[in-house]
């Protein structure tokens, strides 16, 4: 599990004022202020949050030392990450992305299908995505416990029931 945890992005500029429009990966997108101070994937740059208001597809908000356009410009795409031990721990069955992407997936046979690159979610619920060799494409799979009955993040694996033909 990595020590930090990706929670926003800046899309670029908001306005003209410094705001930016970030896109919040929290459950609860303006939740993303809570965990400040957010900082650069490098570390470099640190940042408090103050969401102006909820705008499509993200959050006006403006950044700590962020003043002008120019400066929210510079910074779009730029990750924001926050410390582990800053995000509320989860129930038993709630995962963070981050824990999940990298871990093997095995069929309940104990045979390796793959590994998760990335989750998906498109409003219908998460999908894993898959890749590994012997697949010619990506697989996605649903994220449903009839699909996937065990998450061991202690064991570094998935276990999955995929349905047949899938794979």
């Amino acid at each position: 599990m990595s020590e930090r945890i990706c929670v926003g992005a800046i899309a670029g500029a908001f306005g003209v004022k410094g705001e930016v429009r970030l896109k919040s990966f929290t459950s609860i997108p303006e939740d993303i202020a809570q965990y400040a101070p957010l900082e650069t994937e490098d570390g470099a740059m640190e940042f408090d949050v103050i969401v102006e208001r909820v705008i499509k597809n993200g959050l006006a908000v403006r950044l700590s030392g962020i003043s002008t356009k120019e400066q929210a410009d510079a910074l779009r795409g730029v990750r924001l990450f926050v410390p582990r031990d800053r995000l509320p721990a989860l129930p038993d069955d709630e995962f963070y992305h981050a824990d999940l992407i990298g871990l093997p997936v095995f069929d309940t046979g104990g045979t390796q299908l793959g590994r998760v690159k990335a989750v998906h979610d498109h409003g219908a619920g998460d999908l894993l995505e898959i890749h590994g060799p012997g697949l010619k494409s990506t697989v996605l799979l649903p994220f449903t416990r009839e699909v996937v009955p065990t998450v061991d993040l202690e064991a570094g694996r998935i276990v999955a029931d995929p349905p047949e033909g899938l794979f």
